[in-house]
């Protein structure tokens, strides 16, 4: 490990601690009817489990940036690391479902704290011609871990009892504190940075009752339900209130200048629309393979595996693009290659083989790992050096967002679609494939809607470019 150079030392630090922390939660998605059980519990109550844990890391990313820059970055990251084990334990000791929730909620808190705050610590460990193959290798951990944690969930149900699936976490989340603790450096701090707690109230109650809603709304009639409705519009509002006053303020929680400089603007429309695009077939393709094709839980877990190793690679393939030619080599074409392969399982039909699904899904990958990872490290290279760390808190909060309302938007499109079509067509599954088929391809438009913006990035390389042509007038 020590002959590593201490920069690689620290993606390996944070890789533990955040590959935990997305393991975690995707580990519980194929186990929540075992909870119902367990705690003689309704799908709702337990589905809190899940809601809880986005709505608390969503809540908790605005404060990253401020938090980062007035007591240091490794002490937040480390301290996230701690909670995160914290709540692992209660969850793993929680008697009730109510436990459980809180503890879920405490594991958010810590996830909020840790997300953003690795990104800035890799960026300040890495110069800015070398970050994209470092985001890219670190990016593996986001990649991997939602594609394996529905299988070990499912093995360690099924073998094993529940509080294993929270205790799970402590031996990687130790290592994490270790490596941390030895090989992060730390970072300036401002003691005298102030705390604005208007700020924070009203992002708070925005992005808090925005993610809540979508949570509840899986359905067009939960989503349609007043209360939801409320929810949803008193969110906007807050947002639009915090945007206003932040740009008043001297000392922002969050600094939205940063939205000013194209190039972070346009990552977090590429982004969003690469999350939209990779959430949709986490929730589209086990629909997919077990109410079409009539198979089995473990082969739509082995669905995910080759897309999730392919977009490791090209992951870090196009983080060395992206340091050697800049974003506009590998982002249009990593949106097109997500596109077309969307494209391709918009056409299925129910005589395909499972393999041509699979190498689809595989070829999504590749996509995903060339545009998400490069479009975030071309997007933070842009903001000034002071501004990292904010920047990557907005930028997880609009991924999270991006996300939530993705597979809302899937659901409900799926819910209501199909129970239209089977209205004039008898046979289920054909209306069932057909809404799938339409859907891929709904889709493949959100993520081209990208394609335009991403031709605009410019790279280190760009800027480096305009620097000698005012040097040479």
């Amino acid at each position: 490990m020590s002959r590593l150079p201490k920069k690689w030392l620290v993606v390996v630090s944070v890789l533990f601690g955040t590959f935990t922390v997305i393991l975690n939660n995707s580990m519980l998605n194929p186990t929540l009817p075992r909870f119902i059980k367990i705690f003689d519990s309704d799908a709702v109550s337990v589905g809190w489990m899940l809601t809880i844990f986005m709505v608390a890391m969503g809540m908790t990313m605005p404060l990253t940036g401020f938090l980062g820059d007035r007591f240091g970055k490794k002490k937040v990251y480390i301290s996230g690391l701690i909670i995160f084990m914290v709540g692992s334990i209660s969850g793993s000791l929680s008697p009730s479902l109510g436990l459980v929730i809180l503890s879920r909620a405490i594991q958010g808190i810590a996830g909020g704290l840790m997300m953003p705050i690795a990104m800035a610590l890799i960026f300040n460990a890495f110069p800015k011609n070398e970050r994209g193959l470092a985001v890219g290798v670190y990016g593996v951990a986001a990649m991997v871990a939602p594609a394996i944690g529905p299988t070990v969930g499912g093995v360690i149900i099924q073998y094993f009892a529940w509080p294993f699936l929270f205790l799970f976490n402590i031996p990687f989340g130790i290592i994490g504190i270790i490596l941390s603790t030895k090989f992060l450096k730390e970072t300036e701090k401002n003691p005298e940075l102030k705390f604005d707690y208007i700020g924070f109230l009203l992002v708070t109650i925005g992005v808090g009752s925005v993610l809540y809603a979508l949570g509840r709304g899986k359905t067009l009639e939960a989503l349609t339900q007043w209360s939801n409705i409320a929810l949803i519009v008193g969110g906007i509002v807050a947002i639009i209130a915090f945007v206003r006053f932040e740009d008043k303020q001297q000392q922002p929680l969050l600094n939205l200048s940063v939205f000013k400089v194209p190039t972070y603007a346009i990552s977090t429309i590429v982004t969003g629309s690469a999350s939209i695009g990779l959430f949709s077939g986490i929730f589209l393709l086990p629909l997919l393979i077990q109410e079409v094709y009539g198979l089995s839980e473990v082969l739509t877990g082995l669905l995910f595996l080759p897309a999730a190793a392919a977009s490791g690679i090209f992951m870090s393939v196009g983080g060395r693009i992206l340091d050697k030619k800049g974003p506009k080599w590998v982002i249009p074409i990593g949106l097109l290659i997500l596109a077309s392969a969307t494209t391709g399982l918009g056409f299925i039909g129910l005589s395909t083989p499972y393999w041509v699904i699979l190498a689809l899904n595989a070829v999504r990958g590749m996509g995903l790992g060339f545009s998400n990872m490069p479009a975030t490290t071309a997007g933070m290279n842009a903001i000034p050096e002071h501004l990292v760390a904010q920047g990557s808190a907005m930028n997880n909060v609009l991924r999270q967002i991006a996300s939530s309302l993705g597979i809302v938007f899937f659901s409900v499109y799926y819910e209501t679609r199909r129970a239209q079509i089977a209205a004039g067509q008898p046979n289920m599954t054909e209306a069932t494939l057909q809404t799938l088929n339409e859907a891929f391809l709904v889709s493949t438009v959100l993520v081209l809607i990208a394609l335009p913006f991403s031709f605009f990035m410019k790279g280190v390389q760009d800027d480096e470019e305009e620097e000698e042509a005012k040097e040479a007038q």
